[in-house]
């Protein structure tokens, strides 16, 4: 849609769209009152009583887990008990809040924005989406939530600390910390914290109402002359709500200084243990005062520079020169850059949720075409259905499946020769500029693509590749695996049994993501289906068989031949008469 010309025309439009967006808001705020309560109760009794409930076996295993790691020193153990102490004990208590904050925000905005998205182009039935969406489903997303809650809290925390225990680092590599720098450290983060804390949180104060303004300003600027967010119509509603929405913004940007001024002082702990020197921790403590000041100068676009002193809190790098005189004052070129009124070409950003919804629909596809050639038994099922982790048979679906599916996409982008990930339909590819903005998506994507690029170098055979996915699939069950022999070379079995343990170490990370357990929950469902399936139709073929055998049983026994001989000579005979 082309924006209007001239300023009348520009306002009259305005005028226009005001009761449209007033009427969203008030019916979105409508929906999300009556919803609220029950996303709220959701949210924070099921949360909670997850917390409180496995609260107990958090604490103990917390500490097992970290008195018995062989990757920590028995100094850096004793500094973190007490630690740990007053995170698990405050932890039942973060809990609770959250849920509760979060049950309200999300049964409050949800509703909201769904209902102006049901008025967005392409959408069918507007009238009727505006009033449905955002209720049921509202409701279904928070017990969603709660039962990706549980399975962060129980399979993903318990699979983390099994990695802690079992981990044997190399001889001489394991973390320890130097007990007579910690008195200074500590010192230095105390007094980081009674500076920083109340300094920045005054300066985050006192540049709020400039920072309220001027997001107004600019937003009302290019909500009259249709500019940026208000360019596409689709954007429209969304950007009128952030024009009311905008002092929860700056209130939440206050608050987030406030947090984050907390690390801030705290840090000054790691300058001093660092640099070992008291006096640059000190240090460290003016400077970022001044960091952040011309930090936040640089996000509103005030003048560069700070009136607060800065120096230098750290020694000479490698390089020669010092790592605290890097400054985030703007380039020389930054205030000559325009904006923009529109994107020509869009880049496709891709989700989270989406990608996770692509890997299990692969799942289910290639897992029910392994249990029709047998690679998947009742026995896997079994074992994957009653999350029994020791069991080599639960691995193979739990991690060996959703692997197999990663080296399938692997093979897929080898052969294609693109720069990323390509996904099952052949089209959609996974970069570093459309990948997701979580930085979760770094510890994953990065190693595939070097994984990738491996593979395209060693060019596999396909012999060579049906026993690295039958190696990523069974390598937890050895017996099986006998009946796939390895390639002759053992360098080449070297080399694809090490493939396979980096691959199945960086599907066993995913599997700790937070919606995983619940699709891969369905992706065993599906499979289950399958299974099923097959057997009833085998059942039903062994009956069939059974039932032809008795027929022919009964066909060649000599008395069913004479009485069949004297039939016909009845017939016969009544033929004749």
């Amino acid at each position: 849609m082309e924006p209007p010309n001239g300023f009348f025309s520009s306002l009259w439009n305005f005028i226009c769209f005001l009761p449209y967006f007033i009427g969203l808001l008030i019916l979105g705020l409508i929906k999300g009152v009556v919803v609220c309560p029950f996303t709220f109760v959701i949210m924070t009794i099921g949360n909670s009583s997850i917390v409180v409930g496995l609260w107990p076996v958090h604490f103990l295993l917390t500490y097992y887990s970290v008195l018995r790691c062989k990757m920590l020193g028995p100094v850096l153990k004793f500094v973190l008990c007490p630690c740990m102490f007053v995170i698990l004990i405050l932890w039942p208590l973060m809990g609770i809040i959250g849920s509760a904050i979060g049950g309200l925000a999300y049964g409050l905005l949800a509703p909201m924005f769904a209902t102006f998205e049901a008025v967005g182009e392409g959408k069918t039935d507007p009238f009727f989406h505006c009033i449905y969406d955002g209720t049921w489903d509202t409701i279904k997303g928070s017990c969603a939530v709660v039962t990706d809650f549980k399975d962060v809290c129980f399979h993903s925390y318990f699979s983390f600390m099994d990695d802690i225990r079992t981990h044997v680092p190399q001889v001489g590599e394991y973390y320890e910390i130097r007990l007579l720098l910690l008195p200074g450290a500590i010192l230095a983060g105390l007094l980081g914290i009674l500076v920083d804390i109340p300094i920045i949180s005054l300066i985050a104060i006192l540049k709020s109402p400039y920072m309220l303004f001027k997001g107004w300003h600019r937003l009302f600027q290019d909500c009259i002359g249709r500019e940026g967010p208000f360019l596409e119509t689709i954007c429209v509603p969304f950007a009128g709500l952030a024009i009311l929405l905008w002092p929860l913004a700056v209130a939440g940007s206050v608050l987030g200084s406030m947090v984050s001024s907390l690390f801030l002082g705290v840090y000054a702990a790691v300058v001093v243990y660092q640099e070992d020197s008291l006096w640059l921790g000190l240090s460290y403590i003016v400077a970022s005062i001044s960091i952040y000041d011309e930090y936040s100068n640089d996000v509103l676009d005030m003048h560069e520079g700070s009136c607060f002193p800065r120096p230098r809190y750290q020694k000479k790098d490698e390089l020669g020169g010092s790592r605290a005189s890097s400054s985030f004052s703007k380039p020389p070129s930054f205030k000559n850059i325009q904006r923009t009124p529109s994107l020509k070409t869009p880049m496709l950003e891709l989700k989270p949720l989406e990608l996770l919804d692509s890997l299990f629909e692969e799942c289910r596809g290639h897992g029910e075409q392994m249990v029709l050639e047998g690679l998947i038994t009742v026995q896997d099922i079994e074992a994957a259905n009653k999350s029994n982790k020791d069991s080599n048979s639960s691995k193979v679906i739990s991690i060996g499946l959703p692997a197999y599916c990663l080296l399938q996409a692997l093979f897929r982008s080898a052969k294609a020769n693109t720069a990323g990930i390509l996904l099952s339909d052949n089209f959609t590819e996974i970069t570093s500029s459309n990948r997701p903005k979580d930085t979760i998506f770094d510890w994953f994507l990065n190693p595939l693509i070097v994984l990738k690029d491996q593979l395209r170098a060693e060019n596999l055979s396909e012999e060579e590749e049906d026993y690295l996915g039958k190696l990523v699939i069974l390598s937890d069950d050895p017996e099986r695996m006998k009946k796939y022999p390895p390639p002759e070379s053992q360098l080449r079995k070297a080399e694809l049994d090490a493939f396979s343990r980096r691959l199945r170490g960086i599907t066993k990370s995913v599997s700790r993501y937070p919606t995983f357990r619940r699709r891969f929950e369905d992706s065993v469902k599906s499979i289950t289906d399958e299974l099923a399936k097959k057997n009833e139709s085998s059942t039903e073929k062994r009956i069939a068989t059974r039932s032809k055998s008795a027929l022919a049983r009964i066909f060649s026994q000599k008395s069913f031949k004479s009485k069949t001989a004297f039939d016909r000579e009845e017939d016969r005979d009544v033929e004749i008469a």
